[in-house]
């Protein structure tokens, strides 16, 4: 099992020493990492049930085995993406991130909840977020303007961008400019597309990065990008659905921070905003409440309580 930093045992003399490194590519326990010295090299952990991810900053020892690199240490982690699995565990998308990116786009038309349900697991994460309306150059009555009015509201910067004509790219790169952001959402919205346009150099195909131990080239299921104006971006594949862990949600408001802002009113301080009597939440819904907005919390209210585990169960 992989050691924390400030936990690692003191190396022998005779061993050589190790390389800090950032982990740039994953695909399940094969992963690509790049050192101090911006050197790209192969690395696997050194335990089978340790998680290394996209983002994490690495210790690493040479394999003499082998021509890649054992990763022996993880730094602590900051800024980590979580999402919930079919049974409410979480499972670690990127770790160290300062922003999180959601992509939405008029085709496929957007699915609101999924993005209230990044958002959540960024506000839940201390993490800074953003709506990005990518193919811009497109008609948009598809995109609901009053759900993008209500996330401006709450203090997320809403971006209306295109990876085909650039449009919106200035104060894209302004918000993107020394942050490690994760690019998030939908399939078909254009994440790659919008990574190719920020970092021309993302053109090389990715299936060179990584190889299983056959030599097959694989397709990298997340990988992170420099920025020419400093900072990365980190692509990762496009969802169908998301929900974020549940064990990571603050229990009161599940990251909707209007809910959080309005919670305090309610007659009980366990009020889950539901049925209960005297709710200052359900009061609010309608007036100073996004409506919708709270339909979605109620949504990832049944889904929390439905994924709580049971008496006895850890």
């Amino acid at each position: 099992m992989c050691a924390r930093f400030s936990e690692r045992q003191p190396q022998r003399s005779d061993t050589p020493p190790r390389l800090r490194a950032r982990v740039i590519a994953a695909h399940g326990r094969l992963l690509r990492v790049r050192t101090a010295t911006g050197e790209e090299r192969l690395a696997r952990p050194a335990g089978r049930k340790t998680i290394v991810v996209c983002g994490d900053e690495v210790e690493c020892e040479h394999d003499a085995r082998h021509s890649e690199l054992r990763i022996a240490a993880i730094a602590p982690r900051s800024g980590a993406l979580y999402r919930s699995n079919a049974r409410g565990q979480g499972e670690l998308i990127a770790t160290h991130l300062t922003l999180l990116a959601v992509v939405i786009a008029p085709v496929p038309a957007p699915d609101f909840f999924i993005v209230d349900r990044y958002l959540a697991a960024a506000d839940s994460a201390g993490i800074r977020a953003a709506v990005l309306l990518n193919k811009s150059e497109l008609a948009l009555e598809a995109v609901d303007a009053a759900a993008l009015e209500t996330y401006v509201r709450l203090g997320h910067a809403v971006h209306r961008v295109s990876a085909h004509t650039q449009a919106g790219f200035g104060a894209l790169r302004a918000t993107l400019r020394n942050a490690t952001a994760a690019l998030v959402g939908q399939s078909g919205v254009g994440k790659s597309s919008l990574t190719r346009a920020l970092v021309p150099a993302s053109e090389a195909s990715v299936g060179a990065l990584l190889r299983d131990d056959e030599g097959r080239h694989t397709t990298t299921a997340v990988r992170l990008y420099p920025l020419p104006d400093g900072g990365a971006i980190i692509d990762s594949p496009g969802v169908r659905d998301f929900a974020p862990a549940i064990d990571r949600l603050e229990p009161r408001a599940l990251g909707f921070a209007e809910i959080a802002a309005l919670s305090p009113g309610c007659r009980f301080s366990d009020c889950g905003h539901m049925r209960e009597p005297g709710c200052a939440v359900r009061a609010a819904t309608g007036t100073s409440l996004d409506a919708r907005r709270y339909e979605s919390y109620r949504r990832l209210r049944r889904l929390y309580e439905r994924l709580q585990p049971r008496p006895g169960e850890r």
